[in-house]
């Protein structure tokens, strides 16, 4: 497996994209005027406690109140100190807080009081104990030996918190584990003392930057080259690599060709086909892609393949190809919360597991967590992937200002029938001597040529003269009915 990470800089914005095989596989975008919060650390104020939810609202000092749900509020020990949220805060306390979940539309960020401090090989955690490592570190002598190290510094100083080994720690000495391990304690000390020391209400602790978070959490062993288009971010990059991935830090390239970064490998055309809702599939089938505000669908569709031997195989083949495709599009899509995927349907059951594992596998590389259930009666696989940061399509769209988000929009033949019902209504309730309609060029080309007769019934009906006027700011949609 070939991988390389792309770092693409301007003032405005950084984009990182991660391609394995020349195969645009994730797509990350920040903006400097809405950077990133998971992570970030805040001093908040307890503005309202409601117990019907148990949760509370809690400033931060952001335009939106964050929500604090009492599941996120953690006691000394590492446990919910009470079933109750009343018996947990109170309106005018002052918390300190993390950002596990950005604003996803209307909603504010989400928190928690479980502080989590990443490292390149570990997360700690201040409020708990113990220790733990990643699940994709197999190999259980691996485990053990990882688990022995953080636990040795754990039972030297209980009272310092607790370690997760992350999956880069996997083969990692345990001296450099150490060093990751101090360097954290002593973070923690920083923030723990301007939370003390500060009365305002804020950030208190700053998440690194995108390029840097993906030099940290994106770098694996297979990555062969990290390529930046900025000097600056270059210079950041080299110390910051050679103090935590010294194995990168001869992989950083600063790339200054003529061809922007991006355009070089395809990314842009990736990012433009990731905002539609159809996906081509090599073998002439294709996958429909919704996304709504309750959860994703995904159809997959045969389409122009037909196969070569019979229904079930070509099923089965395109079933499998759509696998492959799904878990691609969920991380270069960021598709998050729950996903309903509506596979052709298959009438053997060794079809169906092949189809499930291959779903496994693909997601096997996603970053972010997943969880799949079986083929349901209706032929539906139900999953969930972990959701902490806004999807690709909702950073970089917005809802279309004729449809309001609908995806479609009424017919020129229906705004019509709605003129004549207004004009109805108009005329029984004013005394008027004419009326005037302005509307969209479609709908008064359609009033004046195919719904022409029907007007004239209609002047006649009400007794007074209706003249068309087209605004060309109007939306098909929209239409006014002045008296005169």
């Amino acid at each position: 497996m070939s991988e390389e990470i792309l770092i693409n800089v301007t003032p405005p914005e950084t984009r990182v994209a991660v391609v394995e095989n020349g195969v645009v596989q994730e797509i990350i975008i920040e903006r400097t005027e809405r950077c990133g919060l998971v992570g970030n650390i805040y001093k908040g104020l307890i503005c309202r406690v409601l117990p019907g939810m148990q949760a509370a609202f809690v400033d931060i000092g952001m335009e939106r109140a964050a929500f604090l749900h009492a599941s996120d509020i953690i006691g000394a020990e590492g446990e919910p100190r009470s079933d109750h949220i009343n018996d947990l805060v109170r309106e005018g306390d002052t918390i300190v807080v993390q950002v596990i979940k950005e604003p996803l539309g209307t909603k504010g960020a989400r928190l928690t009081t479980n502080i989590s401090l990443a490292s390149r090989y570990l997360v700690f955690m201040p409020s708990l104990g113990n220790t733990g490592v990643s699940q994709k570190i197999e190999d259980e002598e691996e485990r053990k030996r990882l688990r022995e190290i953080l636990q040795a510094r754990v039972d030297a100083d209980p009272a310092t918190g607790g370690y997760i080994a992350r999956t880069a720690a996997e083969g990692i000495d345990a001296e450099i584990i150490d060093r990751d391990m101090v360097f954290l304690a002593k973070l923690w000390r920083g923030i723990r003392e301007r939370a003390e020391t500060t009365s305002a209400i804020g950030l208190i602790h700053d998440e690194l930057p995108l390029a840097l978070r993906a030099l940290r959490d994106l770098v694996t062993p297979e990555v062969e080259r990290v390529r930046i288009d900025s000097r600056a971010t270059v210079e950041r990059a080299r110390p910051f690599a050679a103090k935590y991935i010294p194995e990168i830090g001869g992989r950083i390239d600063y790339y200054q060709g003529e061809r922007p970064l991006f355009d070089l490998y395809g990314v842009e055309d990736e990012i433009q086909k990731a905002l539609q809702r159809k996906v081509q599939l090599k073998s002439g089938g294709h996958l429909i892609i919704e996304q709504t505000e309750a959860m994703t669908t995904i159809d997959v569709n045969t389409g122009a393949f037909v196969g070569h031997r019979n229904l079930e195989e070509t099923i089965f083949k395109t079933n499998l190809e759509a696998a492959q495709a799904i878990c691609r599009q969920l991380r270069l899509r960021n598709l998050g919360g729950i996903i309903i995927i509506d596979f052709i349907d298959m009438t053997e059951e060794e079809h169906k597991r092949q189809v499930l594992r291959a779903l496994e596998k693909c997601l096997a590389r996603d970053h972010a967590k997943t969880h799949i259930s079986e083929v349901s009666t209706l032929g539906l696989v139900e999953m969930t992937r972990k959701r902490t940061r806004e999807s690709l399509e909702h950073v970089l769209c917005q809802p279309c200002p004729c449809c309001c988000g609908r995806g479609s929009v009424k017919t020129a033949e229906t705004v019509c029938y709605e003129i004549f019902r207004e004009i109805l209504r108009e005329v029984r309730q004013f005394d008027v001597e004419s009326l005037l309609v302005l509307a969209s060029q479609e709908v008064i080309d359609r009033l004046l040529d195919e719904e022409s007769a029907h007007l004239a019934e209609l002047e006649a009906f009400v007794g007074k003269p209706v003249r068309l006027q087209v605004e060309a700011l109007y939306t098909q949609e929209q239409y006014d009915v002045v008296l005169i």
